[in-house]
């Protein structure tokens, strides 16, 4: 239900709409299976990568796999990505799920390795063919061989998400009524992870 704001909520300056939901309480481990359950559940994703001169670049890419916090993609190596992590390995990941309003952002570090890494194969599907074209020289033939074909792996540093708590109709009652009252509306959680829980939660995966 909408929560009521104080005047106290106001002169804090902060965002009356996050500080009602963050959700702190929730144990992180269990915060962490809410985001992989979000994420796991949307096959594209927009990876940002930083361009010098102009800023912050995405373009959509389907997930080849999630490794724990950090993400994997296979990628041509011709494309203008790789120049701007070759001078920025800093990158964001955003997700959004609009049936649900359900949104990750990640902030991570990226590292690219070429088409020896085993995880290329391991990932890939002949649907990925699709996007590279075969030229026919029995080498840049779009499979995992193809020296074109190269691993992304973002490993997460930051992490934010919102999860919904009410269905599509409880949303727009819940903003609808937050409207009228006055009051704020609160239709879901939002969640931050830290660098330190980030890589506390890749060591205790690691050693499962």
């Amino acid at each position: 239900m909408p929560e009521s704001l104080t005047a106290e909520e106001v002169h804090s300056q902060n965002d009356p709409s996050v500080a009602k939901q963050f959700d702190d309480e929730t144990p992180k481990a269990q915060q962490f299976e809410d985001m992989y359950g979000i994420a796991d559940n949307m096959k594209f994703s927009l990876l940002g990568t930083y361009r010098p001169g102009v800023g912050p670049v995405h373009r959509a890419m389907a997930v080849g796999r999630r490794e724990g916090p950090d993400f994997l993609y296979v990628a041509n190596n011709h494309s203008q990505k790789f120049k701007d992590l070759s001078e920025n390995k800093e990158c964001s990941i955003t997700f959004q799920d609009s049936s649900t309003g359900n949104w990750i952002s990640v902030t991570g570090t990226a590292t690219t390795t070429d088409n020896s890494d085993p995880r290329i194969k391991e990932i890939y599907s002949p649907v990925i063919k699709a996007w590279f074209g075969d030229l026919g020289d029995g080498v840049h033939n779009g499979t995992y061989e193809d020296p074109r074909m190269t691993l992304i792996e973002v490993k997460a540093k930051h992490i934010t998400y919102w999860k919904t708590t009410v269905g599509m109709l409880g949303f727009a009652k819940e903003v609808g009524l937050a409207a009228v009252t006055g009051k704020v509306a609160a239709p879901g959680v939002q969640r931050r992870m830290t660098e330190e829980e980030i890589a506390q939660e890749r060591k205790m995966r690691r050693n499962v």
